[in-house]
C-alpha cells in the first residue's frame, strides 16, 4: 500500500471515496507508531490535545510521525483553545467529551484515537458527515457506535471483531472509566497479535506476561482474586481468571463467597462492561455464588449498595444480540426480583419491555424464552402494584411462544403460570400470588371485557393453551394448579370461555380432563383447590349446570366436600357447587 505523502486524512478521504477498506497490515503497523509516540509523550506528562487523522502526517509509505504538538502548549490557554476550537466543528469533533469543558488529561488523547481508529475502519461504508455527526453523538450515546461496530462484523472489516471489544473502552464518556494508552498497546499488539515495524513497540510487554499471568492463576482462590484485583484494569486477565475460578469445584471455590467478593465481580462488570467474554464469565460466576448462597440460605439478600441490578440492566443494554449473555442476566434478575425492595426498580427501569421485546426477536431461542418467562413469573408473583401497560402484548407473545414449543413441558409449565398471573394483574387489591387466592362467583360481576392483561377476543386462544399444557403433562404440579386457576380466572368474566371448558375437544372434555387430574393428584389439596375453583366458577352458570350433571362430575365434588373437611375453602366452594347441581337437578325434574 503505497502512501508516500499526506496524512491520515488523506488516506481515509480516498478509501471513502472509493468505498474500499484499509488495508489490515498497513493499518496495524501505523497503529502501533502512533501508540508509541503517544506513550512515550504520555510517560513525559505531555498531552498532545489535538490529535486528528490530519495531524499524523505520512513521511514514507511505511511510516508516520504525529504533528501539531504546538497543541500542548495552544491549548493550556482557555481563550485561545475557545477561538480554535469554534473555527471548524469538523476539526472539534475528534475531541473527548470533557475537553469541550476544558478538561485535559492523557485519557483525551485515548478518546480522539479511539475516534481515529473508528473513522479508519468505517471510512469504506461511512460518509464525512455520516462519520463526523457519529463521533458527536458517541459523547452522549453509544447506540450509534454499537450499530456502526455491528456493521464492521456483518462486512467483515478487517480486524473488526477486535475493534468491536477495543472502542467501546477507548470512547468511555467518563474518562476515569477509559481505558490508557498501555492498555489498548496490551489488547491490540499483546493480546490479539498485532504486527508493527515500531522498534519501541517490539520491546513492548505487558507489565506482567500472560503466561506469568496463567502460572498464578493455577493456584488457590486467594490468590487468584488477587490476582485479579491487581490486574483490575485488564480485562484479559478478569476473563482468564473467572474461567479458571469457574473450573473449580464447589470445595474449592470456597462457596458460599462474601459478598464482598460478590461487590468485587459487579465492579469488574461495570469496569469492562463492553468486553462480552468478560460479562459472560462474570454472569456465569454470579450465579454460581448467589446461586449456592440461597440454596444454603433462601433468606440471604442480595446487597443493595453492590449495585448490581442497574449494572445488570446497563449489560443487557449493551449486548442486546448476545443471546447466550442475555439469558444468564435474565437468571441473575430473576434472583434480584426474589428480593422484594428490588421488583419495584425493575419495572421502573422498563424491564417488561425488554422481556417481551426478546421473546419476539428471540422466539426461537429455547434458553431466551424458558428464561424470560421465568424472570416474567418473578416480577409479577409479588408485585403489589404494577402498570399493565407494558404488559398489553404479553399474553399474545406468550401464546405463541407456547405454540411454538408445542411439546416442551417447561415451556408450557413457564407460560402457564404467566398467563395466570397476568389474568389477575389488576383485578384483585393484594399481590396476585398463590397464597390466598380465592374467588367468590356469588360476589364477581361478570362485566368486565378482560382478565387481567388477557383482553376479550385472546380467551379462546389461551383456554385452549391452557387445556393442551394440562395434557402435555399432568404429573406436574405446578403446571396443572397454574393452568386450572387460569382457567378459573377467565370463566370468572366470560361465560363464552367457561363453555370452552366444558365443550369437547380432541375426543374429551375439560371436564373430563379435570376428573382424570383430580385422580391423578386426589391426595394433594393445592391441586384439589383449584380445580373446585374452576368447578364453583364454572357452575356459576346456568347453561353449564347440565354439562356438569351429564358428565358425572358431582360424585368428584361430593368426594372432595367429605375428604376435605379441615379446609373451610374447599368445603364452601365443594358444597356451592353441590346445592347448584342439586337446584339445577330439581328444576329439570320439574320441568318434566
Amino acid at each position: 500500500m503505497e502512501h508516500h505523502e499526506g496524512s491520515f486524512q488523506t488516506v481515509i478521504e480516498k478509501k471513502r471515496a472509493t468505498k474500499t477498506v484499509i488495508d489490515s497490515r498497513w493499518l496495524q503497523n501505523m497503529l502501533g507508531q502512533v501508540l508509541d509516540a503517544l506513550e512515550y509523550l504520555h510517560q513525559l506528562d505531555i498531552i498532545h490535545r489535538n490529535l486528528k487523522p490530519s495531524n499524523i502526517a505520512l513521511v514514507s509509505s511505511d511510516h508516520c510521525r504525529l504533528q501539531d504538538l504546538s497543541s500542548n502548549t495552544l491549548m493550556a490557554d482557555r481563550a485561545k483553545w475557545n477561538i480554535r476550537a469554534e473555527e471548524d466543528p469538523f476539526q472539534k469533533s475528534w475531541m473527548a467529551p470533557e475537553t469541550l469543558s476544558f478538561s485535559f488529561s492523557q485519557k483525551s488523547d485515548v478518546w480522539s484515537l479511539g475516534c481515529i481508529i473508528l473513522d479508519m475502519a468505517s471510512c469504506s461504508f461511512v460518509d464525512a458527515t455520516e462519520a463526523m455527526l457519529l463521533r458527536k453523538s458517541t459523547r452522549s450515546s453509544p447506540d450509534g457506535l454499537r450499530g456502526v461496530l455491528r456493521t464492521m462484523e456483518e462486512r467483515k472489516v478487517p480486524d473488526a471483531k477486535i475493534f468491536n471489544s477495543l472502542l467501546p473502552l477507548m470512547l468511555q464518556t467518563n474518562p476515569s472509566e477509559r481505558i490508557t494508552i498501555r492498555d489498548v498497546i496490551h489488547i491490540t499488539f499483546v493480546s490479539h497479535n498485532f504486527r508493527s515495524s515500531s522498534t519501541a513497540l517490539a520491546l513492548h510487554g505487558p507489565m506482567v506476561p500472560l503466561p506469568i499471568i496463567d502460572t498464578l492463576l493455577e493456584t488457590n482462590v486467594a490468590s487468584i482474586l488477587e490476582v485479579m484485583q491487581s490486574f483490575s484494569s485488564r480485562p484479559e486477565v478478569q476473563h482468564r481468571a473467572m474461567k479458571r475460578l469457574l473450573k473449580m469445584p464447589e470445595n474449592q471455590l470456597g462457596l458460599p463467597w462474601p459478598m464482598e467478593l460478590v461487590e468485587m465481580l459487579v465492579g469488574i462488570m461495570k469496569q469492562h462492561e463492553r468486553v462480552p467474554d468478560v460479562q459472560l464469565c462474570a454472569c456465569s460466576l454470579l450465579l454460581r455464588t448467589l446461586g449456592h448462597a440461597l440454596a444454603q440460605d433462601p433468606a440471604a439478600v442480595v446487597p443493595s449498595d453492590s449495585a448490581i441490578t442497574p449494572v445488570l440492566l446497563s449489560v443487557m443494554r449493551s449486548h442486546p444480540e448476545k443471546q447466550e449473555l442475555l439469558v444468564l442476566v435474565y437468571g441473575l434478575l430473576a434472583i434480584v426480583a426474589s428480593q422484594e425492595p428490588a421488583t419495584d426498580e425493575l419495572q421502573k427501569a422498563g424491564l417488561f419491555e425488554h422481556i417481551l421485546e426478546h421473546l419476539d426477536t428471540f422466539s426461537r431461542n429455547r434458553d431466551i424464552c424458558i428464561n424470560g418467562l421465568s424472570l416474567l413469573w418473578a416480577l409479577l408473583v409479588d408485585a403489589v402494584i404494577v402498570d399493565k401497560a407494558p404488559l398489553e402484548k404479553a399474553p399474545g407473545l406468550i401464546a405463541e411462544v407456547m405454540a411454538t414449543y408445542p411439546a416442551d413441558v417447561e415451556m408450557a409449565e413457564a407460560g402457564c403460570a404467566v398467563l395466570w398471573l397476568l389474568s389477575l394483574l389488576g383485578e384483585q387489591p393484594g399481590a396476585p400470588g398463590l397464597a390466598g387466592w380465592t374467588l367468590d362467583p356469588r360476589d364477581e360481576a361478570r362485566t368486565g371485557p378482560s382478565a387481567g392483561c388477557i383482553e376479550e377476543h385472546q380467551f379462546e386462544e389461551v383456554v385452549v393453551l391452557f387445556l393442551q399444557s394440562i395434557r402435555l403433562c399432568q404429573d406436574r404440579v405446578l403446571l396443572v394448579n397454574n393452568a386450572y386457576r387460569g382457567l378459573a380466572s377467565l370463566a370468572e368474566v366470560s361465560e363464552l370461555a367457561a363453555l370452552q371448558v366444558v365443550m369437547p375437544e380432541e375426543d374429551s372434555s375439560g371436564l373430563t380432563l379435570l376428573q382424570e387430574t383430580y385422580q391423578l393428584h386426589r391426595d394433594d389439596p393445592e391441586v384439589v383447590e383449584s380445580i373446585c375453583v374452576l368447578l364453583a366458577q364454572l357452575a356459576s352458570y346456568d347453561d353449564i349446570l347440565p354439562e356438569l350433571l351429564s358428565s358425572g362430575i358431582e360424585p368428584l365434588v361430593e368426594e372432595i366436600h367429605g375428604r376435605f373437611t379441615s379446609s373451610l375453602e374447599l368445603v364452601s366452594d365443594a358444597g356451592r357447587v353441590l346445592r347448584r347441581l342439586e337446584a339445577s337437578r330439581r328444576c329439570s325434574e320439574g320441568g318434566q
